[in-house]
């Protein structure tokens, strides 16, 4: 039985109202004596509007506050949302790790090919086993999904227990790993189940996912139908697709290649465990030229756009040893992100004035997801039968479409929560009990920080509007010594009467200075900011955009 006075939360800093950046809190206890665990350690990607930023973390705060009292981590599979950012947190959480071996395989493996990763100490769980982070007894119970070795978690404490589904779906024929486990979700069911913190990335989706095989076999016919090469794009971590690919290549009667560091990378952790047992080896990208055109496959990084994969370079004609020709078949087995449809476009334009045929998900079964639709949730409803059903793992709409399909499918009690909010599992029906400070950070290079700390905001002003540098020297009579100095970057050259702009804002700096009593040039602060207000408004005046204004008064 629950201590009287102990609670049972669940706190999601990421994940919940966005794709990616999965990072879950569940605590126990009374609330001012909370032992936590966290589940998943995510990130997400850039978009254009963070120039330079190479990782989105989730903002960790609220646990780093609170690190005495978190008992462990546990980690669902290894996709970066939902690993992705171990190596920047655990050395401000420091606290134990446990992960399946893939997970750990691939965490060593970025570990090594990360100048100044921390060695984490991890500790190894498989599928059907139990281990105890603190009040939490947890089952690691096997799923389906678009990677090896994907766990929910069944996390048992006096309060009751959650159901965390993780990233799953069901497949009946699976190339990779295990099919989810139905049985010991019966039993939880059975035993009786207080929440089910559930996947929601596909509940706007009708019906059932294809199977995996179904993929294979849609490949193998379009791998067995080319003229010449085909080039295929998935996503690295796509071990199961990789053998799909590779099993049809085969049975094609055709070599394989891999392109793409992130995707050796990922073959080479896979074949240590077993994963690529009874396939052909890969060839080497220096045999590439003495291999026919309608006797290789190339399987290759670049499904999103990336300008520096493997497909990207193809499309540019970049590779060292490796080149398509015109007659060529590209496959894109994979699925669009949001955010990256221009990016994927310009690859496309670019295959396709080389003369490339482009087959995707949607003109040929070349993709299936990871995730349950929402015929696949049904069925999860029913095998576990919750008193609270929490959906997690997407964006808005899909939150609120799988919070309406639970309410419909005979759930009790639905909470609709987002990132910050603490929902009260236990005692009582669930209800929202605060908010916690929650957002993002940006790795930087070599740095992590908000947005102000790594000068992202002013770094995005520079790429609208360009900097400007004024330097303004005044003589011992608070005269200018001379014209100021001006350089301008990023900024246009000229207005549209052809009059040059760094000289319309050097008139403006000069006219400032001018407009000033002498007197009052002694306060060098006034004078800079005169300049700085003169030269803005000289640039939008003849432009119409306002530079970031960077001004030196010296004397």
């Amino acid at each position: 039985m629950a201590n009287s006075n102990a609670e049972l939360v669940f706190v999601p800093l990421g994940g919940v109202g966005e794709i990616g950046m999965n990072f879950a809190l569940y605590g126990y206890g009374p609330a001012n004596k909370r032992e936590w665990l966290l589940v998943d350690v995510g990130v997400t990607f850039p978009d254009a509007s963070l120039p330079g930023v190479d990782l989105v973390l989730p903002d960790t705060r609220f646990i780093e506050e609170n690190v005495a009292n978190l008992r462990g981590i546990v980690i669902t599979h290894a996709h970066e949302d939902h690993y992705g950012a171990l190596h920047d947190i655990w050395p401000r959480l420091k606290a134990p790790v446990w992960m399946t071996p893939f997970a750990a395989g691939l965490l060593e493996a970025k570990r090594q090919g990360e100048q100044g990763a921390p060695k984490i100490p991890v500790t190894i769980y498989r599928g059907g086993e139990k281990f105890t982070v603190g009040p939490f007894e947890i089952e690691a119970i096997p799923v389906a999904h678009s990677i090896p070795e994907p766990m929910s978690l069944a996390i048992t404490t006096p309060a009751g227990t959650v159901i965390h589904t993780g990233d799953w779906k069901i497949d009946p024929a699976p190339t990779v790993g295990p099919m989810t486990d139905e049985a010991r979700f019966r039993a939880y069911g059975d035993k009786g189940v207080l929440a089910l913190v559930c996947d929601s990335t596909n509940a706007v989706r009708d019906g059932d996912s294809p199977s995996e095989q179904a993929v294979g076999a849609s490949l193998k016919d379009i791998i067995s139908q080319a003229k010449g090469r085909v080039a295929v794009t998935t996503f690295s971590s796509n071990v199961g697709r990789i053998v799909s690919i590779a099993k049809a290549a085969r049975d094609a009667g055709r070599q394989c290649l891999l392109l793409g560091r992130s995707l050796k990378r990922v073959v080479d952790v896979a074949g240590e465990l077993g994963y690529m047992d009874g396939l052909p080896e890969f060839i080497a990208e220096e045999d590439y030229g003495f291999i026919p055109r309608d006797n290789l496959v190339i399987i290759c990084t670049g499904s999103q756009g990336e300008p520096l994969a493997a497909l990207a370079k193809l499309s540019r004609d970049e590779m060292k040893s490796v080149a398509l020709t015109a007659g060529d078949t590209v496959i894109f087995s994979s699925r669009t992100i949001p955010g990256n449809e221009k990016a994927i476009l310009e690859v496309k334009n670019k295959l396709i004035d080389l003369g490339m045929k482009i087959i995707e998900d949607g003109d040929q079964l070349v993709h299936v997801s990871g995730h349950p639709r929402r015929a696949e949730l049904k069925r999860m409803y029913e095998w576990v039968r919750p008193q609270i059903g929490v959906p997690v793992h997407g964006e808005a709409a899909h939150l609120v479409a799988q919070g309406s399909l639970m309410a419909t499918s005979g759930i009790a009690q639905v909470a609709q929560i987002r990132d910050g909010d603490m929902l009260r599992l236990y005692p009582g029906a669930a209800t929202i009990i605060g908010k916690v400070p929650f957002g993002r950070v940006y790795k930087d290079g070599k740095l992590v920080g908000t947005d102000e700390a790594m000068g992202i905001k002013d770094r995005r002003k520079l790429s609208f509007a360009g900097h400007v540098a004024v330097n303004v020297v005044l003589d011992d009579k608070y005269e200018l010594a001379g014209d100021p100095d001006l350089v301008a970057i990023g900024v246009a050259e000229a207005d549209a009467r052809g009059e040059t702009l760094e000289d319309l804002m050097l008139d403006a700096a000069i006219g400032a200075v001018d407009s000033i009593p002498r007197q009052r040039r002694k306060d060098l602060d006034l004078v800079q900011e005169s300049v700085r207000r003169a030269v803005r408004a000289a640039a939008n005046e003849s432009w119409g955009k306002k530079p970031l204004v960077t001004v030196f008064v010296t004397r």
